[in-house]
């Protein structure tokens, strides 16, 4: 308990610093947070990746700025904040404010006992895009502490994950105890071609029949004659979908087309599918994008039923914003104008994490709601 009942209640602050060096920037992001909120004890931290040798050196100067002791965040191909988007410049961007200090606790890898003596949890995650072991550890984490959401960090340069350390591998971040009620929602870049396909003859990424004919031929039949002509459009254009089993929302993860062999016939995609597995084809389609971000939007009102938002985090696809919507900022101003003014963070992702599924060109909105007034 807080010994100040005001800050349970009190919304987190937001600021965004930038310039060519990670000081000034860290500089301008503490002084634009201005007066901290009531008890804040817990901060979100995110940097672009001109400042990935420096994110140690970013938590150090917060912690000792703010006095805040606990946070979670990282490197990231690029930031989501307020109603602005920042990908090609150094940018570091903070979040903080107010959790029960026993409903949350700062991890890495492992959660331990915590998570069993709080459960169901929500957790915040951020994981390491080049470690292949973190699907599988998305799923066990899942099963252990609840629902996770959140992304994978920057590809590139040193450690670019944050929890109480710099650090890189596997899956790190924040679990929220019960005792905090959290909304989250997800939201699809893509748009399916047609109807679900059964794998009849696959080896690890490489699909070569599908419907017991080569998979190539019925992915010509779902993209249609004009880019049959010329596959080399497709590219960036049309992915798989893999349904998620045992979901009644025609839900999937969408995966990379990234080879096609026109004398085997054969697809290449970034994932397994064993043979007996299903997949539809999709396409990027940024009017379906919208009208699903929206959709998604509006079942998050509909829950927050009135109340105020403290905090929210958006972590969306570096397939997404700009080179999705057409302009920067593009996301966050439909957040904003579904939801209303609240603080938001967030970052683009190379790949989203929802439940306890890794996904692609997706938006996940997670949401600390406030009383009702």
């Amino acid at each position: 308990m807080t010994a100040d009942p005001s800050a349970a209640l009190a919304p987190f602050r937001v600021a965004l610093g930038r310039g060519d060096h990670w000081g000034p920037a860290a500089k301008a992001c503490f002084d634009r947070l201005g007066p901290l909120p009531p008890g804040a004890n817990f901060g979100f931290l995110y940097a672009t990746e001109p400042f990935a040798p420096n994110l140690s050196s970013l938590l150090t100067f917060l912690r000792e700025t703010t006095r805040i002791e606990h946070w979670v965040g990282g490197i990231a191909p690029g930031l989501c904040i307020e109603r602005t988007e920042i990908r090609d410049e150094g940018a570091v961007a903070a979040m903080v404010g107010h959790l029960p200090p026993d409903q949350f606790r700062v991890f890495i890898d492992d959660a331990g006992d915590w998570a069993k003596r709080h459960f169901p949890c929500v957790g915040l995650v951020h994981g390491d895009p080049r470690d292949p072991e973190v699907p599988r550890a998305i799923v066990d984490l899942a099963a252990e502490a609840g629902f996770l959401t959140g992304g994978l960090m920057s590809a590139s340069g040193p450690a670019a994950q944050l929890a109480g350390i710099a650090t890189d591998g596997g899956l790190a971040g924040v679990l929220l105890g019960a005792g905090i009620e959290v909304l989250t929602g997800m939201s699809q870049g893509c748009s399916p071609l047609g109807g679900t396909h059964t794998v009849t003859e696959s080896w690890q990424g490489v699909v070569m029949a599908v419907d017991g004919r080569p998979a190539l031929d019925v992915l010509k039949e779902e993209v249609g004659e004009l880019l049959a002509r010329d596959l080399r459009r497709i590219a960036g254009y049309i992915h798989v979908g893999l349904p998620v089993e045992g979901d009644d929302g025609h839900d999937y993860q969408v995966r990379t087309l990234i080879g096609i062999d026109p004398n085997q016939g054969w697809i290449a995609i970034g994932d397994h599918v064993e043979e007996g597995g299903t997949l539809i084809f999709v396409r990027r389609d940024a009017n379906a994008a919208r009208a699903d971000l929206r959709r998604m939007l509006s079942g998050l009102k509909e829950r927050l039923d009135g109340r105020p938002i403290r905090a929210g985090l958006y972590v969306s696809c570096t397939g997404r914003g700009e080179n999705m919507f057409g302009h920067p900022g593009a996301e966050p101003e439909l957040l904003h104008e579904a939801l209303g003014d609240f603080p938001l963070i967030g970052f683009f992702a190379n790949g989203e994490i929802s439940r306890d599924h890794l996904y692609g060109f997706t938006g996940v909105l997670t949401l600390l709601p406030g009383p009702k007034p």
